[in-house]
């Protein structure tokens, strides 16, 4: 995949600060504990993934970052601000590609730019500007077509394609690889952090797989199973970037490191089996 991306400069000697911050975050949904005592911090510029079963919190905290939900305790801080008071200016990419099916791919970047970008820039530019990154996403071929004319991937990828174009420096991205076919999803991976890196956006990423937890993130934020969801463990990331995938995959240490990863999943699902069937993991009563 052909990427011209353009590294921003005045952002090349600032001192790393905090980009999120969570406090001792509580929520439910119709009086179901959804997360409990969420602490979190994530810097900026960082790749933090999130991961953990089925039914563990991840997709919530993520939509409470983005501030279209509200914790019931605790407080959330982005760029230094409630976000209950200001919602933070970031890119987002949902599972359910979320493209309106009225518009072209095109039509669906430019709508988003406009209320971006505002006075800024003329129509040509916007234009011009959506072909760049549907081009990047593989999808030069596609500028034309509505999302009813899109395969499932398509539409991700124009999803995708919408959310770098609007240039945020923090993107939301909640397993947006999982309707793509394997060639695509490792350029993509290729693509989001090469974003990461070139132009120090901080993202937060959602995943069910561990091979793709490892190789793009700086640290993997565990999930216990839920309800409610836990943080069990925060883990660095022990490979340096930029990750040679061939040799990364290959390598002994990521087998172990990834084994690691699943050791404290299988814990938390045991743990969770005792404290619903009252029985341990050798099978006698407590």
């Amino acid at each position: 995949m052909a990427m011209a991306l353009n590294r921003n400069p005045e952002k090349e000697s600032v001192t790393v600060s905090n980009k999120i911050e969570a406090k001792s975050v509580y929520f439910d949904y119709g009086g179901l504990e959804i997360l409990r005592d969420i602490n979190l911090t994530i810097k900026e510029g960082e790749f933090v993934v999130f991961m953990g079963p089925s039914g563990s919190g991840k997709s919530t905290l993520l939509r409470l970052l983005i501030g279209l939900a509200h914790p019931q305790k605790g407080e959330i801080l982005v760029n230094n601000q409630f976000i209950d008071k200001s919602l933070p200016d970031s890119s987002v990419v949902f599972q359910d590609y979320a493209l309106f099916p009225w518009l072209t791919a095109e039509e669906n970047i430019v709508l988003a730019l406009k209320q971006k970008l505002k006075h800024t820039k003329t129509k040509k530019e916007l234009i011009h500007l959506a072909h760049s990154y549907l081009e990047l996403v593989q999808l030069g071929h596609a500028v034309k077509k509505y999302p009813g004319e899109m395969s499932g991937g398509m539409r991700q990828r124009a999803a995708i394609a919408r959310a770098l174009a609007l240039g945020s420096d923090l993107m939301f991205m909640d397993e947006p690889f999982g309707a793509l076919d394997p060639v695509t999803r490792i350029n993509l991976q290729d693509l989001i952090l090469q974003v990461n890196r070139d132009q120090k956006r901080t993202v937060v990423f959602v995943t069910h797989d561990a091979e793709e937890a490892i190789f793009l993130a700086d640290r993997i934020v565990m999930f216990t199973p839920g309800p409610p969801g836990k943080i069990a463990e925060i883990i660095d990331v022990p490979f340096p970037k930029p990750r040679n995938r061939q040799r990364l995959l290959q390598s002994y240490e990521f087998t172990h490191f990834r084994d690691h990863i699943f050791g404290i999943m299988n814990k938390g699902v045991l743990e969770k089996l005792e404290e619903n069937d009252g029985v341990n993991i050798n099978g006698a009563g407590i």
